[in-house]
């Protein structure tokens, strides 16, 4: 399962089920064929683009984010935090994601994680957040964390999320970008810090 899973850059993923899904597509290209889901946590210009969404969408792709995000996708599945939409075999959980000490991802806004449920593993993707006690509800196989502290999670809450979920991988995200906080070196220490506790994978950037 974890080969199937591709870093696009940023906050960006793709996960070569099947089913098809994308996470936040932002500066992809298009794909040889369309997405069967696309997800989006929340209505960040670096998490939801429009543009990059018609490039994946088909006529039957599934469009799946917060109030925020439906307002401006015609079409688009509603989820809150808890609630869960399945496609064929795989399920997919909305989770909370928000950051209680900043204000750019306020609770408020409805921001969203999501835990994916595909091929016997659960994926937990955690979207722009800080630690919150919702977390302690999740028990992934493989989870994706920002490192960015950008109204997110930084590289010590990062590793303090990945010890208290001991998922088998670990993949962190939101760094490598031009002005990202974090860089390949943020992301080394990541990994160094969590050594021997769950693998580290830190994916090379893909534009799909």
């Amino acid at each position: 399962m974890i080969d199937c899973i591709r870093w696009l850059g940023h906050g960006s993923f793709a996960i070569d089920g099947p089913p098809l899904i994308y996470i936040n597509p932002w500066r992809v290209t298009r794909g040889e064929k369309p997405a069967d889901i696309i997800l989006v946590s929340h209505d960040h210009y670096d998490h939801f683009s429009i543009a990059d969404i018609e490039k994946l969408r088909g006529p039957n792709t599934v469009v799946i984010g917060n109030e925020q995000v439906a307002r401006e996708i015609e079409g688009c599945i509603v989820l809150r935090p808890w609630q869960s939409h399945s496609f064929e075999r795989t399920c997919i959980k909305a989770v909370p994601a928000y950051s209680p000490n900043d204000f750019r991802h306020p609770p408020e806004d409805g921001g969203l994680g999501f835990v994916i449920s595909l091929n016997f593993y659960d994926i937990y993707y955690a979207g722009d957040t800080q630690i919150i006690p919702e977390m302690d509800c999740i028990r992934p196989d493989i989870a994706i964390l920002p490192i960015d502290g950008n109204g997110t999670l930084t590289v010590s809450d990062a590793v303090q999320v990945a010890r208290r979920m001991r998922p088998r991988w670990v993949i962190p995200c939101n760094w490598g970008a031009p002005g990202s906080n974090a860089t390949w070196l943020e992301a080394q220490m990541f990994a160094n810090e969590i050594a021997g506790e769950c693998e580290a994978l830190l994916l090379e950037a893909t534009h799909n």
